[in-house]
């Protein structure tokens, strides 16, 4: 059965030039370096990974929409735009503004075309001109969007300013549940979905990593309301980006109606029992991006899901 929650088709960017973003490793406690490899072998080893992801994807039964970043803006994180825009259900998009100024690059035109084109769209809501007043709101990588209880968990963050999220809300009627995030070091999480996946029948969540404990208990309340069984994930399991996963509603025959997309290592790291859990309504789909994971971001934050109407 087809759920609203999980889109069935993606956008993906290929980037030519990747490396890990220096305007962000201030804030984003995930990003690595490999001092092993050149900078052209990492840029064309991450170019064949979302390659290999787009084809699993589509194997898979995902309608995948892949774009190539040939880096004429310098855009080092291209390969993640989910950050910069998000699609909802009726015919909307909203673009998003992005707290570091070589992302803001990265929007661009003809991917909303092709959207447009493609699937029935009613209106473009466009959040960028906040960046002018300092006000940041990173798009599903800063929200974590319940598309059937129509909330939207947000870590807070100086990538997440509640102005913004307000103004999100009440356009695309989400209730904003927002909430303080650290590691275990006492830094802010950087996005809500490295911590947070929402599922039809599930939900992963790194609830230690909450440390107020009222809202704790709120958000996973909220989630049993649905009917979601809550996955608790340990901060080991965040930091191998176990939390950062997508469901994706599929059409081959030979997969059952929706998969979970995340990466290899997000997939070795996960329980037995929590793997049960998660199986009995998606199948996972690991994919292997090692290269990628070095920007601080794994397969959630590289899928803009599509949950637009497409055209006939």
């Amino acid at each position: 059965m087809k759920s609203i929650q999980a889109p069935n088709a993606v956008v993906m960017i290929r980037p030519h030039h990747f490396c890990p973003n220096p305007q962000t490793a201030a804030d984003n406690s995930f990003q690595s370096v490999d001092q092993t490899r050149s900078a052209q072998e990492i840029a064309i080893r991450a170019r064949d990974e979302v390659t290999a992801a787009a084809n699993m994807l589509e194997a898979a039964g995902v309608k995948v929409h892949v774009f190539d970043d040939f880096s004429e803006n310098e855009t080092p994180d291209s390969v993640f735009p989910n950050n910069w825009f998000s699609t909802h259900a009726g015919g909307h998009i909203a673009l998003y503004p992005m707290y570091s100024p070589n992302r803001r690059r990265e929007r661009r035109s003809d991917v909303i075309d092709m959207l447009k084109s493609q699937y029935r769209v009613q209106d473009v809501i466009d959040y960028s001109g906040l960046e002018y007043d300092g006000l940041f709101l990173e798009g599903t990588g800063a929200m974590v969007l319940d598309h059937i209880d129509r909330v939207a968990y947000t870590a807070r963050s100086n990538r997440a300013n509640p102005v913004a999220l307000e103004r999100f809300c009440t356009h695309f009627n989400f209730e904003p549940m927002a909430f303080h995030s650290t590691d275990m070091h006492g830094r802010p999480v950087y996005h809500t979905n490295v911590i947070m996946c929402i599922a039809t029948e599930f939900a992963l969540v790194a609830l230690d990593m909450i440390p107020d404990a009222l809202r704790r208990d709120e958000m996973v309340h909220r989630l049993q309301q649905t009917g979601r069984e809550v996955i608790a994930l340990t901060e080991a399991q965040i930091n191998e980006f176990a939390g950062n996963a997508l469901e994706l509603n599929t059409k081959a025959p030979e997969h059952s109606t929706r998969i979970l997309a995340m990466s290899a290592r997000a997939a070795a790291s996960l329980l037995p029992e929590q793997r049960a859990i998660i199986e009995k309504s998606a199948q996972i789909l690991p994919i292997a991006i090692p290269t990628i994971e070095l920007a601080g971001g794994s397969v959630r934050c590289m899928l803009a899901g599509i949950h637009l109407s497409p055209r006939n």
